[in-house]
């Protein structure tokens, strides 16, 4: 037996081409149903932006373990999870303290692109950025866009 070189200009070859970059409108088809408030596709670009400016400050919490154990200190900052997390188990309680706590949350589309942005090659489900004075203003701009969403409620 032997294999058959796939036809270059064949429709396989061109999704392969644009890479791993999938649009916004593809990520949302795997939403899991708790995921509200939902970002929009422009309030995601400048929530991947404030973290990647977070990081560099070292201003950010990864992960739930972390995020719940600095959350039950009383850490401020706003909470960012993955809306293609499964089960949803792992993280479903998080939006509860949220709320318990009046701390700002908001849904994004991928785990893959949460985790890239906060420059680590692993998804992450959660990742809470905490305010400073470096990137003060795309901060307080994301803020306020996250708080402008409608609750879930």
């Amino acid at each position: 037996m032997t294999k058959i070189k796939s036809d270059p200009d064949g429709p396989e070859a061109q999704g392969e081409a644009c890479g791993g970059e999938r649009t916004y409108h593809e990520l949302l088809v795997n939403l899991n149903p708790i995921a509200q408030p939902l970002a929009s596709r422009r309030l995601t670009r400048k929530l991947y932006k404030c973290i990647k400016k977070a990081v560099k400050q070292k201003q950010i919490r990864r992960g739930v373990k972390e995020v719940q154990k600095f959350v039950n200190k009383g850490e401020k900052g706003i909470m960012v999870l993955a809306g293609d997390t499964l089960p949803i188990e792992v993280y479903c309680h998080l939006p509860v303290m949220c709320e318990d706590r009046n701390l700002p949350y908001v849904y994004i589309p991928s785990k893959t692109d949460l985790g890239a942005a906060a420059g680590s090659k692993r998804p992450t489900c959660v990742i809470m950025v905490k305010p400073h004075e470096e990137y003060q203003e795309a901060y307080d701009e994301c803020l306020e866009e996250v708080q402008a969403l409608p609750s879930p409620h």
